[in-house]
């Protein structure tokens, strides 16, 4: 009988192991380390506006300072609660995430003031990142912040695509879909993206409120329509209207814009993977873009991993497999918990204590879902451990409330806030 693989005598456990994989995947995104090679140098007249919002916004000022350390900078951007970076030249606001509030509106109209009455000669530097969408949260003219927060809310909970949200989003929004573009105008305007969906279309991040958008109001209604979401009437008519709808592709308008993406999902996957082989384990990248119900898609990779596990096929042991991108949610329990808690539960449901596996699933950002956890990790023992603790993992699964499960376990994962966010990272560790 061939011996069994096992890890390096090099490699720590398979606990620290792939926390310390999840580390070099986030610090591969980190703004400090990925902007400066993407701003060059400094404009040589007009003025230097920056703006921006998402949860790496504050770390993402904090960047253009250092980078830029003699130019005289103004503005303001938004980042989540928690989620802030001392700033000197750049006004940092923290505000709600993900169902907006009144700090993200006042935010949002604070931006559109400083950008409008701009002149040619004059830059806008729009720093956007994950979670932007919630943060700068100015209704359109005629619909209320709680009009716009209850559909925000029933979209979270539907199991629509981030997608299908940000269509919604645009189209409700005072600045989003490119109408922050054109309050700029004719003032030409730079963004720095650093991605968190699925595609790495910047037009997407944040529900690009500085590039054009090829959505229509009518796909907006339809997503509410799809998902039986109550629209309410103000909503109902704005989307309704030709007139609000927003900038669309060759808009002259938007002629002097310019993006770049800083950072993405596959970047940090790849920086992940080359930790692993430098400590002599083989790494493999399954996907940057995965979409797709959280549970179903742990069914998937429990396949694989006790094909690997028990056959070594389609890789063999000991290996590393590796997914990025946004799973979804469908909330039908009243439980704890964001979709990497679920999709590991799923996980350990379906591997059903397969030997040799281990995982970790977590948010990029640091906060998976509502609590404070980056995400957790399970290793062969888990189910046993659950039953040894008296929990059920079944009814928690059904009742959407994995944190609870792995918060009595004692693996949960917690960073505190990392300020930058390129979407879910799950790693299989297979030996």
């Amino acid at each position: 009988m061939a011996a069994t693989p096992s890890l390096p005598q090099a490699a720590q456990s398979p606990p620290q192991l792939l926390a310390a994989l999840f580390d070099a995947a986030v610090q591969a995104a980190s703004p400090a380390r990925c902007l400066g090679r993407h701003l060059g140098e400094p404009p040589r007249r007009g003025r230097v506006v920056v703006v921006g919002a998402g949860k790496a916004a504050a770390a993402m000022a904090a960047a253009v300072e250092a980078h830029w350390p003699a130019q005289p900078l103004s503005g303001l951007v938004v980042t989540r609660y928690g989620h802030g970076a001392p700033c000197h030249r750049i006004e940092v606001v923290e505000a709600g995430h993900p169902v907006p509030d009144a700090a993200g509106e006042q935010a949002a109209q604070r931006i559109q003031a400083l950008v409008s009455g701009l002149g040619a000669d004059d830059l806008v530097l729009c720093l956007i990142s994950g979670g932007g969408s919630s943060l700068l949260s100015a209704p359109a003219p005629g619909i209320s912040l709680e009009d716009k927060r209850a559909v925000n809310r029933a979209l979270l909970r539907s199991g629509a695509s981030i997608g299908e949200m940000n269509c919604v989003r645009k189209h409700l929004s005072a600045l989003k879909g490119g109408r922050l573009a054109l309050a700029c105008h004719p003032a030409r305007v730079l963004t720095l993206v650093i991605s968190d969906v699925p595609g790495d279309d910047p037009s997407v991040v944040a529900s690009g409120p500085t590039l054009p958008d090829a959505s229509t109001a009518a796909e907006a209604l339809a997503v509410l329509q799809r998902y039986g979401i109550d629209v309410p009437p103000a909503v109902l008519a704005h989307l309704r209207d030709p007139e609000n709808e927003t900038p669309k592709p060759g808009d002259p308008r938007l002629a002097r814009n310019e993006v770049r993406v800083i950072a993405t999902a596959a970047q940090s996957l790849d920086a992940a993977a080359a930790a692993a082989r430098s400590m002599g384990i083989a790494a493999h990248v399954l996907c940057d873009d995965l979409e797709g119900e959280a549970r179903e898609v742990a069914k998937a990779h429990a396949a694989l991993a006790r094909q690997v596990a028990r056959h070594d096929r389609p890789f063999p042991r000991p290996c590393l497999l590796l997914s990025g991108g946004e799973t979804t949610v469908t909330v039908r329990g009243r439980g704890r918990g964001g979709r990497n808690a679920e999709y590991l539960l799923g996980l350990a449901l379906a591997l059903q204590g397969e030997p040799r596996v281990w995982a970790l699933a977590a948010d990029t950002d640091g906060i998976d879902g509502s609590e404070d956890n980056a995400g957790a990790w399970c290793g062969p023992d888990f189910l046993q451990r659950c039953a040894e603790l008296g929990l059920q993992p079944l009814a928690a699964q059904a009742d959407n409330d994995a944190w609870s499960v792995f918060s009595a376990c004692g693996q949960l994962l917690v960073t505190g806030p990392t300020r930058t966010n390129v979407n879910d990272f799950r790693a299989l560790l297979v030996y």
